[in-house]
């Protein structure tokens, strides 16, 4: 691909009689920029983007797991691990679980991604039948209560399929589909929605170094090849969700200029998730050097993410995030908020 078209999205002041939604709304655009390979960004008008990035950019996104996406939604992370970057060993208890579960509820989780693999830096990959261990029991419960949708956090489709089996609604793959050959046949079989992470390496050498001609391109290209590797197996793309893997294989910079135009990612038609909270960049960025401690800087990534039209957040700290958007979007909307 030569050329690519980074929407460039707003809320604020009168909507022009010929701007376009993104993704269906309520981002609308009338600029883009133009991003080309080896060469500066140039920002252009709407007749200038070919017909093909427009239709993908503002087609409406289907509902995801249940979920419509006309505001982001939040899914909190349960991981089910001894060892995760940030609360591993505090929710690896099935009482632990649930009860952190109930609380991201009532604290307006959307969606619960429960994990029992750590992916983060350096992590050991976990036996199939361990990871079903952790997570089953934990998604039998909360699937068979009226509790938000529970998506699947696994590189695996046996355990996908266990998930699904109990309800889940959604399969979190952060290998993109590279790491176990029969995942995608599963999802395309599954009639379930999946997303699709972008990773240079699995997590036990992906920070080694990690190099790209262009982050933001290299991963777009990565995640279109999986679109249509799913689509190709008959899966609509409303069913999947892309994610560009902040932290995956990629150094501070890559995740700042991915971060800074992520809104590239509405070209390739699906929803995107972005999950960023309390990872290490922006820890270095606030010197902040405990995960847990890092909330107001993962508020801080997801707002910048929902103003670019991210509709799935992937966060930790679920009240947090919650009020933020919720006066954040206050403030877009000024007096038509609540009217």
């Amino acid at each position: 691909m030569s050329e690519y078209f980074r929407p460039l999205p707003r809320r604020d002041g009168p909507r022009p009689q010929d701007a376009l939604d993104v993704a269906g709304g309520p981002y609308w655009f009338t600029e883009a920029e133009r991003i080309t390979r080896g060469a500066d960004r140039v920002r252009v008008k709407l007749a200038d983007i070919p017909q093909r990035w427009r239709d993908a950019i503002s087609a409406p996104r289907p509902p995801v797991a249940g979920l419509t996406l006309d505001r982001p939604r939040l899914m909190g992370i349960l991981n089910v691990t001894p060892d995760s970057f940030s609360d591993g060993g505090r929710h690896d208890g099935f009482d632990a679980a649930v009860a952190h579960a109930q609380a991201m509820q009532e604290a307006g989780a959307d969606l619960i991604d429960i994990g029992g693999e750590s992916t983060r830096p350096g992590a050991k990959p976990v036996p199939t039948d361990e990871e079903i261990r952790r997570t089953a029991p934990v998604i039998d419960l909360l699937t068979q209560h009226s509790a938000p949708p529970v998506s699947i956090d696994t590189r695996k489709a046996a355990v996908a399929e266990r998930a699904v089996a109990s309800g889940a609604a959604l399969m979190n793959d952060v290998s993109g589909l590279d790491f176990d050959p029969d995942m995608a046949a599963y999802v395309a079989s599954s009639g379930r929605a999946v997303c699709v992470m972008h990773s240079q390496g699995d997590p036990e050498v992906m920070q080694n170094d990690p190099r790209y001609e262009n982050v933001l391109l290299d991963v777009y290209d990565f995640l279109a090849e999986r679109v249509s590797r799913l689509t190709a197996l008959g899966v609509p793309k409303g069913r999947i969700v892309v994610d560009p893997g902040i932290g995956f294989g990629k150094t501070q910079a890559h995740n700042l200029l991915i971060l800074n135009g992520i809104s590239l990612f509405h070209g390739l038609g699906c929803a995107i998730l972005l999950g960023a909270s309390r990872k290490r960049f922006i820890g270095t960025i606030s010197g902040t050097t405990q995960a847990d401690q890092r909330v107001a800087g993962s508020v801080a990534v997801a707002l910048a993410g929902a103003a670019q039209g991210v509709q799935i957040l992937r966060i930790h700290d679920v009240d947090e995030t919650r009020q933020a958007l919720a006066l954040w979007s206050a403030i877009e909307e000024g007096e038509q908020y609540g009217t």
